[in-house]
């Protein structure tokens, strides 16, 4: 909860996370958190830390992240409207937010959250589109766009998603998910994977657009996913496939949060289905 004297802010932040070590603090390297953080303490004599509704990993980027803290009322100077100017201000050209609005007091970015989109771009043509190298996995030979959507019906639902994701150092309580959206969409050579979670696993998107892709390229059969699922077993699924093409594109929350998804700060969706 908040403290007293204090009011809470929440924020949308967008970055290019090609040069960052995800998005936490690093004891080596360095993370969007570290940035944005540094940011607030050149505005806010308290130095307010960030929490945030996600951990990207390196190299992952979002559109839609969602962070919040916490401001001693006495530094509530800067209007609303003109934070995101002033904070930007402060800000390397690769990270930038969107917005700040004022939150609930018992809202946190990352528990309060109902759920996620993640997007994963692909590129799939012999010579690789330089404007995208740093935001999009090259995949030179022809895929088969009906197997791989064959196969994303099948992630749909409530599974145990072991077998997707990789170790995270740590226990886990659940490694069950919801998965209530997996599709893929076309635009010429960009293939764009689209999914919706109530909750991530380590490494899961990368892991499912891996497998995906793999079954696009006819080393998988659509109908192995099922199997794969029940395994439980990481060695038994599809490869995983590289940051560079993931992004965090939205974060849900309950209605009586304002909205702060990237559809609501401007953000350009991308192309639809053919």
């Amino acid at each position: 909860m908040v403290p007293p004297d204090h009011v809470r802010l929440m924020m949308v932040i967008a970055y290019d996370g090609t040069r960052y070590e995800g998005w936490q603090v690093q004891t080596i390297g360095t993370g969007v958190q570290e940035k944005v953080e540094a940011a607030l303490a050149a505005l806010f004599p308290s130095k307010p830390r960030v929490h945030s509704s996600s951990r990207t990993d390196t190299g992952v980027h979002a559109l839609g992240m969602v962070a919040h803290f916490d401001l001693p009322r006495r530094e509530c100077r800067i209007p609303l409207r003109q934070l995101p100017l002033a904070i930007n201000a402060h800000l390397p050209p690769d990270i930038r937010v969107f917005s700040v609005r004022r939150a609930p007091p018992d809202f946190h970015a990352r528990f309060s959250a109902l759920g996620k989109q993640y997007r994963y771009q692909l590129w799939n043509h012999p010579v690789m589109n330089p404007l995208l190298r740093w935001m999009a996995w090259h995949v030179p030979r022809p895929l088969n766009l009906a197997a791989m959507r064959q196969a994303a019906a099948h992630f749909l639902g409530t599974h145990d998603f072991r077998a997707f994701s990789a170790n995270p150092g740590y226990p886990r309580a659940s490694t069950v998910r919801t998965v209530r959206r997996c599709e893929w969409r076309r635009s010429g050579p960009l293939l764009t994977c689209i999914i919706e979670a109530d909750g991530f696993l380590y490494k899961m998107c990368r892991g499912l657009v891996g497998t995906m892709v793999q079954v696009g390229l006819g080393k998988y059969q659509p109908d192995d996913i099922p199997r794969m699922l029940a395994s439980g077993d990481r060695r038994l699924a599809g490869m995983t496939a590289p940051a560079h093409g993931l992004i965090l594109w939205k974060v849900f929350y309950p209605r009586r949060t304002p909205p702060t998804t990237a559809a609501t700060t401007g953000a350009i969706e991308p192309p639809a289905d053919e």
